[in-house]
């Protein structure tokens, strides 16, 4: 049985104390096995994924109104129309979606419907317009609840901001603990708004049979700064559309449900819409009928003066203004379940840095919630907290993903004709449609007031992605590219250079080891003169070279392999070793020698050099022993995720080693591409076992530890070398789309007794 890496033997202290606070903010890790539990049921899922659609409820008439107040008083009768209009195009959506849901139950939304319907180009549409509308839906809803706060609490307006940034904090770190969990944490403040929404119609329905009451703006006069107009009326059904914002994040999270996945969702966003239309409708109508006025100098909010006039103050106003305030915070959860999802979706594509595809400790998308976070700390930063410069931001990525996502389920049915095929090609038709419709008006009422920054910012977002994804494609074929098949190399091809900065353990074991792979080749260097006369002592046969102490010591060292390189064939490898005492474990030993990873990562883009570190730790070393004997066994561990030229070429390196075994090991991240690798091994016919290790905690690094612990090193008599193929990319900004394993794997190993790692780098030409 795996234990949990956290908990291994000599681990330091400080690496204890980060693991600890972790856990305390995070939680407990979570097996991959554990992932079926985290699904959720309806009850959870509804708050989870409709906290944004519901919490809209909130301000969506008081947009509304406040465009329909410009023309006076009695342009606010129209309220209630418009409503209908926007309960109507709901009712379209969730229907649409609905069929979205049953059709597609991996999950992605608009981005996979347009992506596999309509095209590469319309799928990267839908993508980025649902990327801007998960990053607003965070900042609106976090600097709406906010606002709350403040008008209640005026002192705090010098520091809103902070405030905002605080929220978006404790999300993030609330949403890093797991889905499930945070689920539970918000179910209370949704359903509790809910109930008080409800409880606020009920209530306000019984008092309006004898008479209204009248909310305390009800008699401030309006004055008519312009006509009332049909585009008037339409500015204000697109204000009014907010209501729909969020309707998305149920299609996109449809993996996220207990099993039955696609009816469980299908059944949640059709609860989902019930209660969001009947919410909308009666806020409307009790606005109407208390005679609510609302400017943007109004100190309180639509829904805050009708609770007043409706509870007549009192305890139940206070809660209902608790619950407001805290699901229009909280509603920005939805987005923090969507985002995530979508960006591995895209991240598998190759559309997204591929680091957006794993799972962190609790099996959540933790580097697409840290990412959404940051994201929306700098919206709210930029814009300065402002609700209403936000709030022109929003909707267009909406109706953008709605209508490529009703389109593309078009010509789904279209193609595939499925059993009631016609009737949902109405349905989708229909609402692609109308959705079409409310996206010119929403662009041509909000263009001026911010919606041309959401135009200009989507071809931008759809050229990166793409470029994105021309990377990963070009790095495939080079490194399945047949005139770049590394050659039959073996034990005659390796030669050797070792880096002496003093003469001590590390450097006898790293003799030691040389001796043992008996390289064709092999010479000593050093830039301390003083050096010779142990070296001759420890070494006889191996000649040691003082290199001039003028410049960096790794270009000096540099100048020097450069130099040895060119003297061998285009055959050969030429590895630097470098030896290396640490005067303790723990991640301040890495720290306090930046110089010496500065030199060995300096090689990583030099062409035909490998680096191969000798690190022992002072507390190994063991009086009287000679350090610098051949071990007895040399087990040779090769890191793989694929069988590609990069692989291949260092398993060649490998080879030359002379070592007592080689074996590969891959670890079962992804069973699919578990799978491929298989495949791939059996048909590149390398004549190595592959091992396929499980990492219950998708951890490379501590799982790679553990496997070579099973070796049991000791340094002397048995040593194990970890050989990690790292393809290395030319242009810095491609450094951004892979992940450190490398880095990381040599962090965990680095401390290990007897385990020595070295880089394979295979440079990429493009």
């Amino acid at each position: 049985m795996n234990s949990y890496p956290g908990r291994s033997a000599g681990r330091a202290t400080s690496v204890k104390t980060g693991q600890a606070f972790k856990r305390a903010v995070v939680g407990r890790p979570k097996t991959s096995g554990e992932l079926e539990h985290t699904l959720l049921p309806k009850i959870i899922a509804l708050p989870v994924f409709s906290s944004d659609p519901l919490s809209s409820n909130a301000y969506a008439t008081q947009e509304m109104l406040l465009v329909l107040g410009v023309a006076g008083t009695a342009a606010l009768t129209n309220a209630i129309p418009i409503s209908i209009a926007v309960g109507l195009l709901l009712i379209t959506v969730v229907a649409s979606y609905r069929q979205t849901v049953r059709a597609y139950p991996s999950g992605g939304g608009a981005y996979v419907v347009a992506h596999e319907n309509l095209g590469v180009f319309p799928g990267l549409m839908a993508a980025a317009a649902l990327i801007i509308d998960y990053v607003l839906t965070v900042a609106v809803s976090v600097v709406a609840g906010v606002d709350a706060i403040v008008s209640a609490s005026e002192s705090l307006e010098p520091i809103k901001v902070e405030i905002c940034v605080g929220f978006v904090l404790f999300l993030t770190l609330a949403n890093l603990r797991g889905v499930r969990e945070a689920g539970t944490f918000f179910a209370i403040p949704t359903y509790g708004f809910v109930l008080s929404v409800y409880a606020l119609l009920i209530t306000g329905a019984a008092r309006c049979i004898g008479g209204c009451p009248a909310a305390e703006s009800s008699g401030m006069p309006l004055e008519t700064e312009q006509a009332l107009t049909f585009f008037l009326i339409l500015k204000a059904f697109a204000a009014g559309t907010t209501a729909l914002t969020g309707v998305e994040a149920i299609s996109t999270g449809v993996p996220a449900f207990r099993y039955p996945q696609s009816r469980n969702a299908a059944t949640t966003l059709g609860m989902m819409g019930a209660m969001s239309i009947s919410m909308f409708l009666g806020i409307t109508w009790l606005a109407n009928q208390t005679g609510v006025r609302f400017t943007e100098e109004s100190s309180r909010t639509v829904v805050a003066q009708i609770a007043d006039a409706v509870f007549g103050g009192g305890p139940m106003f206070y809660i209902f203004q608790v619950m407001t305030a805290a699901i229009l915070i909280l509603a920005a959860n939805t987005a923090y379940q969507a985002f995530p999802r979508l960006a591995s979706i895209l991240a598998r594509d190759n559309f997204l840095p591929r680091q957006f595809i794993n799972r962190g400790d609790r099996l959540v998308f933790s580097n697409g919630v840290i990412v959404l976070g940051v994201l929306a700390s700098t919206l709210i930063v930029m814009f300065d907290a402002s609700l209403n410069n936000l709030i022109q931001l929003y909707l267009v990525g909406v109706f953008i993903s709605f209508t490529l996502s009703q389109f593309g389920m078009v010509v789904h049915w279209r193609r595939f004709k499925e059993s009631g095929w016609r009737k949902s090609l109405m349905i989708n038709a229909f609402g692609g449609s109308v959705t079409a419709v409310v996206f010119v008006i929403v662009v041509t009422t909000k263009f001026l007031g911010g919606a041309w920054i959401v135009i200009a910012v989507l071809p931008i977002m759809i050229y990166t992605m793409y470029t994105v994804h021309r990377h990963y494609s070009s790095l495939d074929t080079e490194l399945d590219a047949p005139e770049r098949k590394p050659m039959e190399r073996r034990p005659g091809h390796q030669n050797m250079v070792i880096l002496v900065s003093r003469v001590d353990a590390a450097a006898a074991r790293a003799v030691g080891y040389v001796r043992a792979a008996r390289p064709s080749s092999v010479v000593a260097i050093t830039l301390d003169p003083s050096s010779h006369p142990t070296w001759v002592r420890l070494a006889p046969e191996i000649p040691l070279t003082t290199l001039q102490t003028r410049g960096a010591a790794h270009q000096q060292v540099k100048h020097f392999l450069r130099e040895r390189r060119s003297q061998l064939s285009e055959d050969d490898f030429l590895t630097l070793v470098v030896p290396e005492v640490l005067q303790r474990r723990g991640l301040l030993e890495i720290i306090r020698r930046p110089s010496v990873h500065r030199l060995k990562a300096a090689f990583l883009h030099e062409p035909g050099i490998q680096v191969l570190d000798v690190p022992v730790v002072k507390d190994d070393i063991e009086p009287g022993v000679d350090l610098a004997k051949e071990p007895l066994r040399n087990h040779v561990v090769i890191l793989v995720t694929r069988a590609h030229n990069a692989a291949l070429q260092a398993i060649e390196w490998a080879e030359t080693l002379r070592p007592t075994d080689i074996r590969a090991v891959t670890f079962g991240l992804d069973p699919e591409a578990t799978a491929q690798i298989g495949d791939e091994w059996l048909r590149a016919a390398v004549p190595h076992p592959l091992k396929i290790e499980d990492s219950p905690y998708r951890d490379i690094g501590v799982s790679l530890v553990e496997f070579v612990r099973r070796l049991k090193p000791d340094g002397t008599n048995n040593v194990v070398t970890v050989v990690i193929p790292e393809f290395v990319v030319r242009k810095r900004r491609h450094r951004l789309l892979h992940g450190q394993t490398a880095l990381i794997v040599k962090r965990h190993l680095l401390f290990e007794r007897g385990v020595l790692v070295t880089s394979v780098p295979y440079l990429l030409e493009k």
